[in-house]
């Protein structure tokens, strides 16, 4: 499989810094500026690799996966005794002023770069590319619904986090204004996904080049189109007690929600994507019992779990996944390049100072609240395929020693944390290591702490029938989930929808937003919880502070670089 990292060459960042015209005016036929590029299919996949790129972000809590696990009610804040910085984002503290400021940053350098894509490409001409001018027209407007769905993509990653955001929409655009109202950022991001939705080309998702896994496609935006609609009407409902029913435009009107459900309908039957046989066979865990030399998991080897792989239909690793959808790429990386290129979700998160086979080790934050444990029921299969037992020969961990970070529970996540074996190949030499250091030829000098080349999964197609349910209040979707898992059918009730969301994408870095959103945020905290601290016993309780509305504090130092002009978030 050939692994992408979204990057975005030296000339391009050049391009985006500015050019100088020489006072003599003639051209410049050695450097790229705005009246050469975005002119080449080329120019277009440089470009575009530098809007991806812009999903990474260097500091950990601005990750969103870590940050949005951490606010949940269904992690701690473990880690060890330094490890304050868990701890605090766990209990809605910030005695820090930037936590999340690359977030900020990497949310304003994505949008920028779909700024300038938007505005150069609807005047070049891509004819002398393909072979007729319908193909050119295609590959202009695929670039196009690309751009626009990922400025929406990046403006709602943050609206989640940090409410209202100011809205930059040109090149030219000021860079000084105030944050819009959350209603005016929302109206912008429903912009953006319908104007994808509308010219994205309807190509089911079993006839897309596998050279693109990782990007979007008119069956994303979408879907992306209900993520939008069910948070914004569900915080300005439940969180600002304004019933909202309707996404707004920004020149006026809405998305309603008939259309948003016809939307799903349209994804559901027409985009080729799919569930997997199995729930486990979506996690790296399940590769192991088939791939990596001797059976090490006997309750996965008696069901005979295979990994589907993360590289949709592509069976080059893996049997085929048709149910990921959009997906933040990692790989192989190094020191120099950057941590954030490697998934830290896994190495953050994995057990503390602990290395077994075929789980490795981390650095023990987010453990488990056994809360969720206890009122699983047995029955369904994904309890053990989401939440590792620690000390548990049939789990693969007997060899567990506790006592080694706090809050600890003897529960950790199995979706995304280290999975490592020995060497598969009888001759090698290369001992027990990380799967994707095997699987990808990892040849980074081999530190533990860049093993974790797992994709981070956006949207997988389980989160489409759960979201059909619960704007259309039927039991379909429900259903359709509940039945891969081998559970029976239910009726629809909102109560159902919000248990199998739970079950379904624990640890998935959904279920913070949706406690937000259904405004049950304010009651999942509190209870108070037996955990170890380092080796003493202690209790642990999480107090959610209403005052904030579900934000986290906008960076410090971007309030102070504003000169006034960005207001704090409340509560902070």
């Amino acid at each position: 499989m050939k692994k992408i990292i979204y990057s975005i060459s030296v000339a391009t960042i050049t391009l985006l810094v500015g050019c100088s015209q020489d006072i003599t005016d003639t051209e410049d036929l050695y450097h790229k500026n705005f009246d050469n590029y975005y002119s080449r299919p080329q120019d277009i996949e440089e470009a575009m690799g530098g809007v991806y790129n812009a999903l990474y972000t260097a500091g950990p809590h601005s990750d969103e996966a870590i940050a949005a696990n951490l606010l949940s009610d269904m992690m701690f804040g473990g880690g060890g005794p330094d490890d304050r910085s868990a701890k605090n984002v766990d209990s809605f503290q910030d005695p820090e002023e930037d936590t999340y400021k690359d977030l900020w940053v990497q949310t304003y350098y994505g949008v920028n770069r779909c700024n300038t894509i938007i505005e150069t490409v609807p005047d070049a001409d891509f004819s002398s590319y393909f072979n007729t001018e319908a193909e050119a027209t295609e590959y202009k407007n695929q670039t196009l619904a690309e751009a626009h769905f990922m400025r929406g993509f990046f403006y709602f990653r943050a609206a989640k986090f940090f409410g209202g955001v100011p809205l930059i929409l040109s090149i030219n655009a000021p860079r000084d204004v105030p944050r819009s109202s959350y209603t005016d950022t929302y109206a912008q991001i429903t912009a953006d996904f319908k104007m994808a939705i509308d010219l994205f080309p309807s190509t089911p998702f079993t006839s897309t080049p596998t050279a693109r896994y990782g990007h979007a496609d008119k069956w994303v935006a979408e879907a992306y189109m209900a993520r939008a609609y069910l948070y914004y009407t569900g915080y300005m409902t439940n969180i600002e007690g304004q019933a909202a029913s309707d996404l707004p435009l920004p020149e006026g009107g809405s998305v309603s929600k008939s259309q948003v459900i016809a939307y799903l309908d349209d994804c559901i039957n027409n985009s080729g994507y799919g569930l997997v046989d199995d729930f486990r066979n979506l996690w790296p865990y399940s590769y192991v019992n088939t791939s990596a030399g001797d059976v090490v998991l006997p309750w996965a080897d008696t069901e005979g779990l295979a990994w589907a792989g993360q590289d949709g239909l592509s069976p080059t690793f893996g049997t085929g996944n048709e149910e990921f959808m959009f997906v933040q790429r990692y790989s192989t990386t190094n020191w120099d390049w950057g941590q954030q290129y490697n998934n830290r979700y896994p190495l953050f998160f994995g057990i503390r100072d602990n290395s077994m086979v075929p789980f490795g080790q981390g650095w023990g934050w987010g453990p488990v609240n056994p809360t969720l444990w206890n009122q699983w029921d047995d029955a369904d299969p994904r309890k053990e395929g989401s939440i590792l037992q620690l000390g548990d020969a049939d789990q693969g961990t007997g060899g567990w020693q506790a006592d080694k970070g706090d809050h600890e529970t003897g529960l950790v996540n199995k979706k995304y944390t280290t999975i490592q074996h020995q060497d598969p190949d009888p001759e090698g030499e290369d001992g027990v290591k990380g799967m994707f250091y095997f699987l990808y030829d990892m040849n980074n000098g081999d530190p533990m702490q860049l093993w974790a080349a797992q994709d981070y999964v956006y949207l997988r197609f389980a989160d489409v029938l759960l979201m059909h349910s619960e704007i259309s209040e039927t039991a379909d979707g429900i259903n359709a989930v509940r039945g891969r898992a081998g559970l029976t059918s239910v009726g629809y009730s909102l109560d159902a929808l919000k248990e199998e969301r739970l079950h379904e994408f624990a640890f998935e870095g959904l279920r913070w937003f949706d406690l937000v959103r259904w405004g049950d945020v304010d009651d999942a905290f509190g209870a108070q919880i037996n955990v170890r601290n380092s080796g003493v016993d202690a209790t642990y309780s999480v107090q959610y502070r209403p005052e904030t509305k579900g934000l986290v504090p906008i960076p410090e130092s971007e309030v102070r670089l504003s000169n006034g002009v960005y207001e704090q978030n409340p509560g902070w």
